[in-house]
């Protein structure tokens, strides 16, 4: 029996609908030789879909072998709308998509505000405004999926905590909900980056990987044999919070050495303030001065990334010595100054890996804009609404 035979039967149907999304059109054998499953499985599982109107059955493939020619499955993407929501520190930026995940309209909204009310107010006025340019009206909303960083109880739409946003025990999904009439999902926004990157991005043929995504916060989400692992609460992979520095700075959850508190962006720049650099400057600037600044500014930049570039491959090493991946996609904003902590990253990698732990795993590097997280939100009401139709 395969690792997804084993998952209960909504999983596998969401994987089936992931590969007609990724690899689409697609006949039914060739699902069920990808993803080692039974014909009869197969079709099983697609049966629901169909009659929903989430796939349909479009042209035939001719049989490579005995048999009659194949009907191929596609995508309904233009039955369904829906909306994917990432919450940040400055701002609230929303996408709608059709049933693909495919962007049809996208705004962003500033927050002068990180008062849970003022936040979920703008969110559900980017989606009234979202809906409102739709192409078609009448094109059923499947719901609302909202990307944030944080500890998020999923399964109750709540966010426990969020130290950046000042977030304990927010109840997202409720507010939200009442106000725009649609259902709401809720996750960690990099559990959410993850789903995209699997069904769009680096880890599109990739059964099993992590995603690291570096800015003013470093988090980390895992996709294993095709299914999100959230762990029993939602914290699996807090990437950030690795504490891997005994004695080292304060981070923002309170504890001290973590990885955040070494690699993430806001980290790089007051080790280059530290160092004697200009108080003024911001993490772009700090980048460019690690390129061409004067030789003081300069040096205390590269040291900068230098350090944080080495945290992240502790923290790398140790995902790697636990889960022996082959595949780790580092993604953000802070990706823009990779050429400076790449470097020291690979090298601590290399040095605090086990075995041929390090050698084993492929890091890729993927900027994902804000419209991918969004995309990602919206990954969310998707795959729930997939697995919804087949529980």
């Amino acid at each position: 029996m395969t690792a997804l035979m084993a998952l209960v039967p909504d999983q596998t149907g969401a994987e089936i609908f992931a590969q007609v999304l990724t690899a689409g059109p697609i006949s039914r054998t060739v699902i069920a030789q990808r993803l080692g499953l039974s014909p009869s499985t197969v079709t099983r599982l697609l049966s629901p879909l169909i009659e929903g109107g989430y796939l349909s059955e479009t042209g035939q493939q001719s049989a490579t072998g005995p048999g009659r020619p194949q009907r191929l499955l596609r995508v309904n993407t233009e039955q369904h709308l829906v909306v994917g929501i990432q919450i940040a520190r400055t701002h609230v930026a929303a996408v709608l998509t059709d049933l693909g995940a495919e962007q049809l309209a996208r705004l962003v909204a500033p927050l002068d505000s990180l008062e849970p009310e003022r936040v979920l107010s703008v969110a559900a006025a980017l989606t009234a405004k979202l809906l409102a340019l739709a192409p078609d009206p009448g094109a059923a909303v499947l719901g609302i999926g909202v990307g944030v960083g944080g500890h998020v109880d999923a399964a109750v739409g709540t966010c426990r905590s969020a130290v950046r946003l000042g977030w304990t025990d927010v109840d997202i999904a409720g507010p939200l909900s009442a106000a725009t009439g649609l259902p709401v999902v809720v996750n960690n926004d990099v559990n959410a980056l993850v789903i995209a990157e699997r069904w769009f991005g680096e880890g599109r043929d990739v059964d099993s990987f992590a995603v690291v995504s570096v800015g003013r916060g470093v988090g980390g989400a895992l996709m294993l044999h095709g299914v999100l692992h959230s762990g029993v609460s939602g914290l699996a992979v807090e990437f950030g919070h690795l504490p891997i520095e005994p004695n080292g700075p304060e981070c923002a959850c309170g504890n001290r050495g973590c990885v955040e508190a070494l690699a993430s962006s806001d980290a790089v720049l007051r080790m280059f303030r530290e160092a004697g650099g200009s108080p003024e400057a911001d993490f772009g600037a700090v980048t460019e001065l690690a390129r061409s600044g004067a030789r003081a500014e300069r040096q205390a930049a590269r040291d900068a990334f230098a350090v944080a570039g080495d945290a992240l491959g502790r923290g790398l090493a140790c995902l790697c010595n636990l889960l022996n991946l082959g595949l780790i996609v580092i993604a953000g904003e802070g990706t823009v100054a990779y050429e400076h902590f790449g470097p020291a990253m690979t090298a601590a990698l290399e040095r605090c890996a086990v075995s041929t732990a390090a050698r084993d795993c492929v890091i890729k590097v993927d900027e994902a804009s804000e419209t991918l997280w969004a995309r990602g939100a919206a990954c969310l009401v998707i795959r729930e609404s997939v697995r919804a139709r087949l529980s």
